[in-house]
């Protein structure tokens, strides 16, 4: 099982016991937990996928457990969620990671990342520009991945119409 990197579950952890604390929410054994298992993820993932590594690592959690704290993980920004489009929603660790935004494959489904220093530069220039205090942004790319044996691909990749003149 991969080690949730130390530092920043550490930090994460401190995070959850003091806003459960100031919110007057139980500090339950579940909840750190699927905190340290979201941790150990570097993926973006869904409610079920992460409920069903949880059960089987042998995790004593419930669906509407794992729903529940992932409620509450949103809410002291540990965790961040996503719609790509779908009805589904995915989520991803936030403590500690870096800035980055999303190319979504519409053939697939795959989520990849990025990261381009010269969007950071343009939300600064926009909010200095508009006076405004841009405190997130989220910056979504949907196309094709174009890889010929994409294992992930769900449906037969389109064939390119040819058009001949008469």
């Amino acid at each position: 099982m991969p080690q949730a990197s130390k530092p920043n579950f550490e930090a994460a952890k401190k995070i959850l016991t003091a806003y459960l604390e100031n919110k007057g929410l139980r500090k339950t054994p579940e909840r750190f937990a699927i905190l340290e298992e979201i941790y150990t993820r570097e993926d973006h993932f869904d409610v079920d996928e992460l409920y069903i590594s949880m059960k089987n690592k042998r995790y004593r959690v419930s669906r509407a457990t794992v729903y529940n704290t992932l409620d509450v993980l949103v809410d002291c920004d540990l965790v961040t969620k996503h719609q790509f489009g779908k009805n589904l929603a995915q989520f991803e660790k936030s403590y500690g990671n870096k800035q980055h935004d999303h190319l979504i494959c519409t053939d697939c489904h795959k989520v990849m990342e990025f990261c381009d220093p010269r969007i950071q530069s343009i939300q600064n220039m926009v909010g200095e520009m508009l006076n405004f205090s841009v405190m997130h942004h989220s910056l979504i790319f949907y196309g094709n991945c174009n890889k010929e044996n994409c294992q992930n691909r769900t449906e037969a990749p389109r064939e390119t119409a040819v058009y001949e003149d008469r």
